[in-house]
């Protein structure tokens, strides 16, 4: 293989026209070669020069393609990276990574054996918000932290047209929509917990899924992480909550990056993961003498083409990819728990 990573992408649906075309398109070391429609024709399109096949089969046939990106419903995701780890792919899946501890062994075995990458797409570590949190916990600002929540909410009442995350396939429902999102980002911060505690609930009329949970993870040195997420939630708080000797930080979900790449905002755009002034966050610290001060955290931009040069950092200069078989395994157990 080149240094030119040659992509296959299982599917065009809204991840794949959202998250995953536009920054294969516009990095330089990638070429979005192919992808896989079965009904509409829609990525020829948009980037013309693109192959588009009918099945799996084809696309992995295609012995150009040197990486498939496994973003199709949950349930596939084992047997479809398998696939491609046979046919001589590297992959990126997307999360949940596999429904279970056990299929995540045996891929992550499976992709040693065959000489290939298997790594998994977690793009909210490359959110503007997370990326704030993480800066004001590195500053060590806020001394000790005793207390972390993390909420990730919506407001959809309705059973959604998508079956395979309302009805109860394997690795549906909020908790494998959302929780690995979550977890990745408290896993990633803080490291493998002691003990965990979940809820789940199912609140909506007529689901067949949990569309609530909340999940407490306790460490050794007296934290406790409180990861939350409802689809019930009509006015959103604060998304980031950080609690410590020091003091306290606070900040709302604002990230822009979905919202700019649906109205056809390029990654490359001066202004992509720019939040706006009025979301910064908010740090608040007793002073010597007790006094409250606080100020307003403006955060980096997002930006996840961080993720995709990850990707081929990987995969072309075998440089270790930040999302850990580790921190995968140890959320996948909490999620299967």
């Amino acid at each position: 293989m080149n240094t030119q990573i040659k992509v296959g992408l299982l599917a065009y649906g809204m991840s794949g026209k959202v998250f995953h075309a536009p920054f294969v398109s516009t990095h330089p070391g990638f070429t979005l070669h192919a992808v896989l429609e079965r009904n509409k024709k829609q990525a020829v399109a948009d980037y013309p020069g693109t192959i588009s096949y009918n099945t799996i089969d084809d696309l992995l046939a295609d012995e150009n393609i040197d990486l498939v990106i496994v973003n199709t419903p949950n349930y596939t995701h084992y047997e479809y990276a398998k696939q491609a780890l046979n046919a001589g792919k590297h992959i990126l899946v997307e999360k949940p990574f596999t429904a279970s501890s056990a299929q995540a062994k045996e891929i992550f075995g499976l992709a040693k054996k065959v000489g290939k990458k298997a790594l998994v797409y977690q793009n909210r570590r490359y959110d503007s918000g997370f990326n704030a949190v993480k800066n004001i916990i590195e500053s060590k600002v806020l001394g000790h932290l005793v207390e972390v929540h993390f909420r990730f909410d919506r407001y959809r009442n309705e059973i959604g047209p998508k079956l395979f995350k309302e009805e109860p396939y394997e690795a549906s429902g909020l908790l494998y929509d959302l929780g690995p999102h979550l977890l990745d980002q408290a896993i990633c911060l803080f490291g493998k917990p002691d003990k965990f505690y979940k809820v789940l609930s199912k609140n909506r009329i007529r689901t067949k899924v949990d569309d609530f949970f909340s999940i407490q993870l306790t460490y050794k040195d007296g934290l406790n992480v409180f990861l939350i997420a409802s689809m019930l939630v009509a006015e959103s708080k604060d998304a980031f909550i950080l609690n410590g000797m020091n003091g306290s930080f606070s900040k709302p979900h604002a990230d822009v990056q979905e919202m700019q790449l649906l109205q056809g905002i390029k990654p490359t755009d001066v202004n992509y993961g720019l939040e706006e002034t009025k979301d910064a966050g908010k740090l608040t610290t007793i002073t010597l003498n007790g006094e409250k001060q606080t100020t307003a955290i403006a955060p980096k931009k997002g930006d996840y083409t961080a993720l995709f040069e990850a990707v081929y950092q990987s995969i072309v200069n075998n440089v270790n990819f930040p999302i850990t078989e580790e921190e995968i395994l140890t959320q996948l157990e909490i999620l299967e728990s």
